[in-house]
């Protein structure tokens, strides 16, 4: 195992105050020859197919993605992006299969989304835990395009709080298992072949979750009618019910009872799709926006040229660099073999979906009212966007996942405190003097960003800075708060979001060390500028929402929505009829 895949989440270690800079510099770009060339071709028949055969507009009116497509995709290689090549896919790495999909996030948003919950997470649960009798059995209809793969999570009463779920399977004394229960909001639901569904069982005297691989014409296994929803209507989001169906032994994915835990890693990959195809999207909307605003006219001038056009422009543009960094970073964390990637996974997918939902409703603005037609792309994209936020994990809830996971090791460190017996001082010395020596020693030399090219210096200080306070503010949380920190959302939020922008700064800053070893700092002054700008107003942020731990008004925001609760309405009415 390398050193790499020794250590644990690089983001959990900022929450320890320690920064593991040898896992991100130099920057973790892949460029290996084969895979390469794979990639841009996979990228350009793609781009060929959907020019020619893939309509967005009609796809949103149908409600439906015509079978030939996937077929012809699977034909295209763009089916099976990481299934290994013995069983008909790309092999692609993490970030190789990143690429591919910002070209897909670029064509249409059902289109990507069902290629997503196909790929992402439909088939990932077999490639990761699967046999090798079920890898050969399922993976190559899959890579082909022949079958398509969905992913069965959510029910009526469990969504966010997956653990919850209710369907059920009894193991039976041949050693199958007989499964009820209904999933609702699933992907590919009408026309999948093959799903990854998740059920409760009693493994061991244990109540478990357990994974089940279930082909469409089980007998029992029904689809309900596709969902109406607002945008990627051509998703086939539809409900299934089970029955009393017979699944064979051989159809349990990976160990009986490790259901949740197969169910939480698959969706950890699943977000990092959604965040690097976010900036796929982020960059066709801001080539359109670009377009527009340097052709149109107004008052004698192109918009472009004035000042508060330029403003979202240049947000755009910085945003999206440390999007993309962010992105990148996470999935060559992935490939070089770090294993715990659940926080940087949650926090890509948060950043870049909220992301492109605000530039979304920017680049609408700015085409005025020709943006509001339907003529124009950018309606169905609001509506094809606005669920992003909410599925493979609300972003709420995931800020509270990142920052009570990223709390955990520090919490962990705590407890020596916690636990200590005072009227034994001598047997408890120990104990306080290796605390006291850890907090001397950051403090005498505190974690600091070494790897960074000299010409960011100032930059790399402030982030730095940065890393030692989250520690600090970490550990104000916890003693605070105590084992309560669980039910401190709006903590969770700015902890969680100043990670994020914290962990941004860093892939930015290994991103431009990169750029400037490879082209010189002179010939580099465009990334420069932008890695100035975004970490700048990064690290604004950062401080706000520190800040903003301790400070606020917090109680009489609970205060105010409890009122409302209680009247049931606003209750402050102007005028009343």
């Amino acid at each position: 195992m390398t050193e790499a895949a020794a250590a644990q989440s690089f983001s959990k270690s900022l929450v320890l105050g320690e920064i593991e800079e040898d896992l991100v510099f130099p920057f973790p770009v892949r460029r290996e020859p084969a895979e390469e060339d794979r990639i841009r071709a996979l990228n350009s028949a793609f781009r060929e197919y959907a020019a020619e055969h893939v309509d967005s507009r009609e796809i949103d009116r149908a409600a439906w993605i015509e079978d030939h497509v996937f077929r012809d995709l699977g034909e295209l290689g763009l089916m099976g992006l990481y299934v290994p090549e013995e069983y008909g896919g790309q092999g692609l790495s993490q970030t190789g299969y990143a690429r591919v999909f910002e070209t897909l996030g670029q064509a249409d948003g059902s289109l990507t989304v069902a290629m997503g919950v196909h790929q992402s997470i439909g088939m990932k649960g077999i490639v990761m835990f699967g046999t090798d009798e079920q890898k050969a059995r399922f993976l190559p209809d899959l890579a082909a395009g022949r079958k398509l793969a969905g992913f069965a999570l959510t029910e009526p009463e469990a969504g966010s709080d997956a653990y919850n779920i209710r369907s059920r399977a009894v193991e039976q004394a041949d050693g199958s298992w007989v499964l009820n229960g209904e999933k609702r909001w699933i992907g590919n639901g009408g026309r999948g072949s093959v799903f990854v569904v998740f059920a409760r069982t009693e493994v061991g005297g244990k109540d478990r979750h357990t994974a089940f691989i279930l082909e469409r014409g089980t007998p029992g296994f029904e689809a309900g009618e596709p969902y109406d929803t607002m945008g990627l209507r051509g998703n086939n989001l539809c409900p299934l019910s089970f029955r009393d169906v017979r699944v064979g032994p051989e159809n349990v994915l990976g160990e009986a009872g490790e259901g949740f835990h197969i169910a939480m890693q698959i969706l950890n990959n699943g977000r990092m799709s959604l965040g690097t195809g976010a900036v796929g999207l982020a960059k066709r909307l801001l080539d359109l926006t670009i377009g527009h605003v340097t052709e149109r006219r107004q008052f004698g001038q192109p918009i472009g040229d004035f000042d508060m056009v330029e403003d979202k422009i240049g947000w755009m543009v910085s945003y999206l660099f440390g999007i993309e960094s962010m992105a990148y970073m996470t999935t060559g964390l992935v490939d070089a073999g770090v294993e715990d990637y659940a926080v940087e996974s949650a926090m890509a997918k948060v950043a870049g979906t909220e992301f492109v939902w605000y530039q979304a409703n920017r680049a609408l603005q700015l085409k005025g009212g020709e943006g509001y037609m339907r003529t124009e792309p950018y309606e169905q994209i609001v509506r094809d966007i606005r669920v992003f936020p909410i599925f493979e994990g609300a972003n709420d809830v995931l800020r509270s996942f990142v920052a009570l996971s990223a709390l955990k090791p520090l919490g962990e460190q705590l407890e020596l405190l916690s636990d200590i017996d005072l009227r034994d001082p001598i047997g408890t010395l120990g104990t306080f003097a290796d605390y006291a020596l850890g907090r001397l020693r950051r403090g005498v030399r505190p974690a600091a960003i070494a790897h960074a090219h000299a010409e960011l210096g100032k930059l790399a200080d402030r982030t730095s800075g940065q890393v030692a306070r989250l520690r600090d503010e970490g550990e104000r949380l916890l003693r605070r708060h105590g084992r309560a920190i669980g039910e401190q959302g709006m903590s969770h939020k700015r902890f969680a979001d100043a990670l994020a922008d914290v962990y941004a700064q860093i892939a930015v800053l290994s991103r431009v060390t990169a750029i400037f070893q490879e082209q010189g700092v002179e010939a580099s002054g465009q990334e420069r500028f932008i890695a100035e700008t975004f970490c700048t107003r990064a690290a604004s942020r950062v401080d706000r929402c520190l800040d903003h731990l301790h400070d606020n008004d917090d109680e009489r925001m609970h205060s105010i929505a409890r009122l409302a609760y209680r009247r049931g309405a606003y209750g402050y009415a102007l005028y009343e009829d």
